[in-house]
């Protein structure tokens, strides 16, 4: 691990912003205890909850690029493990023009990868793709150990980090559609009937089991299809009220910023040393995935608000997306993208390319976008040159020593929408909590103090500047009053 890019608060005076170090030191105090069971209560022999990821292999197939990509996939995909708490002992890579249908790799190859297994001592396969049923069946027969995909990998690792209660039903209703065309039980177990001779045929009964029934298999199918649908039930619910949040600060005229990019990127590192939010700040994978939201005002006293979102990752799984809609349709709502590339990573054209492509899922890539590159206490000079080529309008930062981020907030402001009503009005001093709203949701161009109160040159939004219709001053201002307003 590059120590560069990991907090270590207190032992640095420049390491003035808050990291999230207590429940950074929650979650690092609970960890898995490989080899206890963690099975559900009421959906019975589900794997998902079983992944024994300790000692695992990477296999990944090449079909298109450089091999260079296909490397830093098999790296991405390595991190990916370590951060589900795993220990990878190999990585595997096979060119082909696309994946076996039946097996992923070659079907020869996989009594290679058999081999690896064994005298590796693995115990989970791990494959840089998503899997279809029969490919994860006939993997398993094969190499005689578990075998997990990335998107089942990426699910566990959201399932890990998932904290809020939102947060938590998204997650477990991916990996509910994620499993449910691929639930099969250990060995023949759900095959077995729970009734009798009804559905399933009379062979699967026996004494005291014969008539109507069905299979376990179709039990737990239908209670994932209850738990799916009562988990959309509830996330609608949870969504009405994160637009009600949003429709009120529409109302109010606030502009949204919000910060989007590759996971480890250092977005959430951003927020803290741009609010002081004091989110958690972990060097991994989908260290924070519950959105965080803030209040900022600019130099000139205009209030907005910069909200952290989910990370992103190449080829994320589409589960992940649908269950997370709502939360990441704060980034579609938002008046401005603050786009945090690594710029430590081998390949971060690609990240841009990745994080772009979830963006315009949920309609944000119409959006201004505001590319940041961070980490460059990390980066060497010649990697520095080539992204200022690459990308002449970004602002280059270090969110872990505090570099560049004055010029980052003086960016944000420069892009932030201004409002579009200009207004010239005397506000009575008794009406200070107006003067305090102009001040809070408009733009002060003037202000002057007269004898029948203050004298404001404004732009706000319409709302406002209804309000302010009552206290509109003259087009044409007094010598005493033009002397004031150019103080």
């Amino acid at each position: 691990m590059r120590e560069q890019e990991t907090f270590h608060p207190y032992e640095d005076d420049e390491l003035d912003a808050t990291t999230g170090e207590y429940e950074l030191s929650e979650r690092q105090a609970l960890r898995r205890v490989p080899g206890l069971s963690t099975e559900l209560t009421d959906i019975t022999e589900v794997e998902y909850r079983q992944l024994r990821l300790e000692r695992v292999v990477l296999v990944g197939v090449w079909t298109e690029g450089k091999q260079s990509d296909a490397e830093n996939s098999l790296t991405e995909l390595a991190a990916l493990a370590e951060t589900a708490g795993s220990q990878v002992l190999e990585g595997l890579i096979q060119r082909r023009t696309r994946p076996d249908p039946a097996t992923y790799i070659g079907r020869g190859k996989v009594d290679d990868l058999g081999a690896v297994v064994l005298s590796t001592g693995a115990d989970t396969v791990i494959c840089d793709g998503e899997l279809s049923p029969s490919q994860l069946r006939n993997l398993e027969q094969r190499t005689k150990v578990k075998v997990v995909d990335r998107t089942a990998l990426i699910l566990d690792i959201f399932a890990q980090h998932a904290k809020s209660k939102e947060g938590k039903a998204q997650v477990e209703l991916a990996q509910l559609e994620y499993l449910l065309p691929r639930l099969r039980g250990w060995g023949e177990s759900l095959s077995r009937q729970t009734g009798g001779s009804g559905r399933g045929g009379g062979a699967g009964g026996g004494v005291g089991l014969r008539g109507p029934g069905e299979t376990k298999l179709e039990t737990d199918r239908r209670r994932i299809r209850h738990r799916i649908a009562r988990l959309r039930r509830e996330i609608k619910s949870m969504t009405t009220v994160r637009q009600t949040k949003r429709a009120r600060r529409s109302r109010n005229a606030v502009p949204a910023v919000a910060i989007a990019g590759y996971t480890n990127a250092g977005k959430s590192s951003l927020l803290n040393r741009l609010t002081g939010a004091g989110v958690l700040v972990e060097d991994a994978l989908f260290a924070t995935l519950d959105p965080t939201t803030r209040r900022a005002t600019t130099s000139d006293g205009r209030l907005y608000t910069l909200s952290d979102t989910v990370g992103f990752v190449r080829h994320l799984p589409h589960q992940i997306v649908e269950a997370f809609r709502s939360t990441l349709e704060e980034v579609g709502d938002a008046d401005l993208v603050v786009h945090v590339v690594d710029g430590t990573h081998p390949d971060p054209e690609e990240q841009v390319r990745a994080v772009r492509e979830v963006l315009a899922e949920v309609g944000a890539d119409r959006l201004p976008e505001l590319l940041v590159v961070n980490k460059t206490d990390a980066t060497d000079e010649e990697t520095m040159l080539r992204l200022k080529r690459l990308w002449p309008d970004a602002v280059f930062v270090s969110a872990y020593r505090g570099r560049g981020i004055d010029e980052l907030r003086e960016a944000v402001e420069r892009q932030l929408p201004r409002p579009a009503v200009e207004v010239r009005a005397v506000l009575p001093y008794d009406r200070g909590d107006l003067v305090a709203r102009v001040h809070r949701q408009g733009e002060v161009l003037s202000t002057a103090h007269l004898p029948e109160g203050t004298l404001l040159h404004v732009r706000v939004g319409q709302a406002l500047a209804a309000e302010l219709a009552p206290y509109r001053a003259g087009d044409r201002l007094t010598s005493e009053e033009r002397v004031g307003a150019g103080r």
